[in-house]
């Protein structure tokens, strides 16, 4: 963890605390956070998207590709954000997920699923050498609880494909925060990168009550993530359904752990404080991640 107010800082020194580099040699896909074109938290941030960008070409990625499907339009949201150029000035090959083919969503299905008939998933996160994922922090008012790096996956999946339409399927289903974290049985992410400088503790995802959290997180864990994603915004003062319920109750997190999707318990995280600076932050993030 890197508490900053400096989205490229914290991006560049959360990473390097990891001390690890799933990169180098590798071509890289980023699933970034594009749901809609809404300033931070409610999309990722340009400034953290070049950031992360930036120390990925120099921890030695051999390519950068981006790949997300958008509530609207994909490529909408994106020319709205403004960063199709800064991608192309960073030889940034992008993927429009709504211009996949039928072919190019794989089916997903399992015995153990709360979806119906399984999902599909988009063929270049299925078949990515290395995976990087950047979210937000933030609550989801609309049944989901949380979106972080769990509720990150939902844009692998497409709207309608196929004769199926996956997202009606989702967002109705009573088992809605299930379905999300299943979702993460079909693939596994190298990396995770969470801007927390700015926050939604009500609200989201695209808009909400907004407060500054002032943290950047780094991890290769999607459920140690959310966890202490949760524990952040228990620091700060969210909604009842945050502060009236343990972290690893949350259903996203809960399912995730009984899919063996990540940690198992508070006690299976190390937080690591990106530098001096960051370390009484961390310890008073670990106390509430170990309180539950």
């Amino acid at each position: 963890l890197a508490h900053t107010t400096d989205r490229r800082k914290g991006v560049v020194a959360s990473i390097r605390a990891l001390d690890i580099n799933p990169v180098k040699n590798k071509a890289v896909l980023i699933k970034p956070n594009f749901n809609t074109a809404d300033s931070a938290p409610g999309s990722t941030h340009n400034d953290t998207l070049m950031a992360l960008v930036d120390e990925l070409w120099a921890m030695g990625a051999s390519t950068i590709s981006l790949g997300e499907r958008s509530y609207s339009p994909t490529r909408e949201v994106m020319e709205e954000k403004g960063i199709i150029p800064l991608l192309e000035q960073k030889e940034i090959h992008i993927i429009d997920f709504d211009q996949l083919t039928e072919a190019d969503w794989v089916k997903f299905d399992h015995p153990n699923l709360n979806w119906k008939s399984g999902f599909r998933v988009a063929r270049p996160i299925h078949e990515a050498e290395c995976l990087v994922s950047t979210c937000c922090l933030k609550t989801h008012q609309f049944g989901g609880v949380i979106t972080m790096a769990l509720k990150n996956s939902v844009g692998i999946v497409p709207t309608f494909r196929n004769g199926f339409d996956y997202m009606n399927e989702l967002h109705t289903s009573p088992q809605q925060q299930a379905l999300i974290a299943e979702i993460n049985m079909a693939f596994s992410p190298h990396l995770v990168v969470m801007d927390g400088v700015d926050a939604f503790v009500d609200g989201g995802p695209a808009t909400g009550k907004r407060v500054r959290a002032d943290v950047v997180v780094a991890t290769t864990d999607r459920v140690a993530n959310d966890a202490v994603g949760t524990a952040i915004l228990k620091s700060l003062g969210s909604n009842t359904d945050i502060m009236n319920r343990k972290i690893f109750e949350q259903v996203q997190i809960e399912r995730a752990v009984e899919l063996g999707i990540g940690v198992a318990s508070a006690a299976e995280i190390e937080l690591v404080a990106a530098d001096k600076a960051s370390q009484t932050y961390v310890d008073q993030i670990n106390a509430i991640v170990m309180q539950g």
